[in-house]
């Protein structure tokens, strides 16, 4: 499972609740562009609507703009593929007050793209400040620890 897009700013924004792995509706192209480790989440969410998932806000370029349709639109909202049970799952929480469905990535799962997405809650400003304490420590120690062992 190699990631070929990522989501970087979701652990530090978000609590990461749940996480689930759906498919996505894409075209030839896009699939192309995706593997060529091009495109973006930043900014994308999820949303349940009429019994379907959609990504929203996601951005995928054409793999070749000049062979490319010219009514390509490539932050086209997406259909997720997921069962009808996690998509009842998704629609009852994502109606919670302060829950969010976020993408966190896309990976190559055998020959198919996968999509992971998280239900999230976001994180006040005194959490976010936390974990990058907890990170820089974390880092100053591992560094400490390998300067000792020269």
């Amino acid at each position: 499972m190699t990631a070929l897009v990522q989501n970087k700013k979701v652990r530090l924004n978000y609590e990461i609740l749940k996480t689930i792995e759906a498919g996505m509706e894409l075209f030839g192209h896009e699939v192309k562009s995706l593997r060529n480790k091009q495109g973006s989440l930043e900014g994308a969410h999820v949303v349940a609507r009429g019994g379907e998932v959609f990504l929203v806000g996601a951005t995928i370029p054409p793999y070749q703009a000049a062979n490319t349709p010219t009514s390509y639109d490539p932050e086209r909202t997406r259909r997720l593929l997921l069962t009808k049970k996690e998509i009842g799952e998704l629609a009852g929480s994502e109606n919670q007050k302060g829950l969010t469905i976020v993408p966190i990535s896309v990976y190559n799962s055998g020959r198919k793209l996968k999509l992971e997405i998280a239900l999230v809650r976001g994180k006040k400003k005194h959490d976010k400040r936390e974990d990058l304490k907890k990170r820089d420590a974390r880092r100053d120690i591992e560094r400490h620890m390998k300067a000792q062992a020269h």
